[in-house]
């Protein structure tokens, strides 16, 4: 990586998720929220790439939707703590995320989204967790820890920034670098061209088609948890279908380990953070898992990556 991107361990902010947890839980129903209204308003895009929220200088974004002829557009705003719909005619209406129960974030939103002929119904019943209480009835859920969010979304910089030059690299199919409201995760994909065998499904409110399609093809994909479901946050790397040898694959660094119980490899947020360079130690963790996964199910390399630093140099110098 040029030295000018590189990150000092400074920029790395500590995220010990027992200590902001059920701020986890409160933004993760938010976002779900904010995701289904895009969902619902935008066309339906292969894996399911209709559907993220995407890193901005402030927070995440919906990107524009378009909407009976018109548009907008949510952010959250994790710098102001507060969620902000704006329209292509101008207007702007601004909820706070703080102190406020998951139903009436919901609520608020939705009779926010009518006030401004933006009429949207979702479906309330949270995705891909299991018992979930349907938005309209969680009043439970309304912690909201200011520092916590600041130092997670400093994080999300980092980690958009190091999965982009991560990306870069890769000349086939590949996914945006994308945050997805389900499993409140940011990810990035890698395909094969090839199709894969169809996917089991069975994830929680999660219909099984979704999944086949999300699946239809080869992956090798990767992302970062600030937590949910393991207690700890961490980055992730598995392959679908995951190739025979693939759980025995030498990873780098070595603080990365398999889970059996998850089918994909771990590297946790720590790992990277204390690293002497975290840059280094988050890209060797993406590589050695990428090429374990290409190498052992056969991927075509040659045709798939290319070095774009020559070409880089290059153009900077020219344009």
């Amino acid at each position: 990586m040029d030295a000018q991107f590189r990150s000092k361990r400074e920029d790395w902010p500590e995220l010990n998720y027992n200590d902001w947890s059920e701020t986890v839980t409160t933004l993760h129903m938010f976002s779900q929220v904010v995701g289904k209204t895009r969902m619902v308003n935008s066309p339906w895009t292969n894996h399911s790439w209709h559907v993220p929220l995407y890193i901005t200088a402030r927070g995440l974004t919906t990107s524009v939707i378009h909407h009976l002829g018109g548009s907008f557009e949510i952010q959250f705003d994790f710098i102001d703590h507060k969620l902000a719909v704006q329209t292509d005619s101008g207007q702007q209406r601004n909820l706070t995320l703080e102190g406020v129960s998951v139903a009436t974030f919901y609520e608020t939103l939705m009779s926010t989204l009518q006030d401004l002929g933006l009429s949207t119904t979702i479906h309330t019943t949270p995705s891909e967790i299991a018992d979930a209480t349907p938005f309209e009835e969680d009043t439970d859920s309304d912690a909201y820890d200011r520092d916590a969010v600041s130092r997670f979304f400093k994080a999300l910089n980092q980690i958009d920034r190091v999965f982009k030059e991560f990306r870069a690299s890769f000349i086939g199919k590949s996914s945006p670098v994308h945050f997805f409201w389900g499993s409140f995760d940011m990810a990035v994909t890698r395909f094969s061209g090839r199709d894969a065998p169809v996917h089991p499904g069975g994830v929680p409110n999660f219909p099984d088609w979704v999944a086949q399609e999300a699946y239809s093809h080869e992956v090798s994909s990767a992302g970062f948890w600030p937590g949910t479901g393991l207690g700890y946050a961490a980055f992730y790397s598995y392959a679908y279908p995951a190739p025979h040898g693939f759980s025995d694959a030498a990873i780098k660094p070595d603080a990365a380990e398999w889970s059996s119980d998850l089918g994909e490899f771990l590297l946790s947020y720590d790992a990277v953070r204390n690293s002497e360079s975290p840059d280094d130690t988050m890209l060797e963790f993406l590589q050695s898992t990428y090429a374990a996964a290409a190498d052992l199910a056969g991927w075509d390399r040659d045709v798939l990556e290319k070095d774009f630093a020559k070409d880089r140099a290059q153009a900077e110098g020219a344009l």
